[in-house]
């Protein structure tokens, strides 16, 4: 299994241009069986949906399929997605190449920017298998919560989408370093980089073992992509020489 993480620069609110440039960030990545694109990867992090939420079967859906079918690949990210009425969500999609669409809602809003009032959280985690590989999907301020994210053994690998500003990167590096150790899985992470009214990005995308080693990271500041091969023996290995997942109990 491998795979890729995408680190972008998302032009505000342009999908049709961010589209075009996600296009050729995938097409210059190496081969995987994942490609991951970053928190609302085709608007920015907005706080104004209304006229640029996309449908359930928007534009960026409709990329993620082609793409899936083109590259033989899922191609994962978040969209902002208006699901009817006044419901707005920040979903990621999971796209295969056989045109099945699965997704999951942020759990947690970011209500330091103003998204609990704008969005409406999901309401349960969720976990896909993708060729014999169990994903559990992750988004942002998602990876704060680490009993939310606690792993018993469902899981083998989280992907994290994200849109973390260059002054909490001390936060994000130490965040997604601890998720994988903490919880004996891979971790691929794919931040933005740029600069937006809220703030400046500078990526530090990058792909997590179980043991908390950095096998593979984006430039910072840059545009790019990083491609990993996850070693599932090693995994297994670790798992079962420390079988810490399946003994965290509460103290009384």
């Amino acid at each position: 299994m491998k795979i890729t993480v995408i680190q972008q620069n998302i032009v505000w609110k342009d999908v049709e241009a961010n589209l075009k440039e996600m296009g050729r960030l995938i097409a210059k990545a190496e081969k995987a069986d994942i490609y991951l694109f970053p928190e609302m990867c085709s608007t920015g992090f907005c706080m104004e949906p209304q006229g640029v939420a996309e449908p359930l079967d928007g534009p960026t859906v409709n990329k993620f399929r082609e793409w899936a079918k083109k590259y033989d690949a899922a191609i994962a990210g978040t969209v902002m997605t208006h699901e009817q009425g006044d419901i707005y969500r920040n979903r990621m999609y999971f796209v295969t190449p056989d045109g099945e669409v699965k997704h999951y809602d942020k759990c947690h809003l970011f209500e330091y920017s103003g998204e609990d009032r704008v969005y409406t959280p999901g309401e349960q985690s969720v976990v896909w298998e993708w060729r014999g590989v169990r994903v559990r999907p992750v988004i942002c301020y998602d990876i704060r919560f680490p009993i939310f994210l606690h792993n018993t053994g469902e899981y083998d690998v989280m992907l994290i989408a994200a849109n973390f500003p260059e002054k909490r990167m001390l936060a994000w590096d130490t965040l997604v370093r601890a998720r994988a150790i903490e919880n004996q899985c891979y971790v691929a992470a794919s931040n933005r980089v740029g600069a937006d009214d809220y703030g400046t990005y500078v990526g530090h995308s990058v792909i997590i073992n179980p043991y908390g080693q950095t096998i593979a990271r984006c430039r910072s500041r840059y545009q790019g992509s990083a491609t990993a091969e996850l070693e599932w023996s090693m995994m297994e290995r670790l798992r079962r020489n420390f079988p810490v997942l399946h003994k965290d109990k509460k103290l009384q």
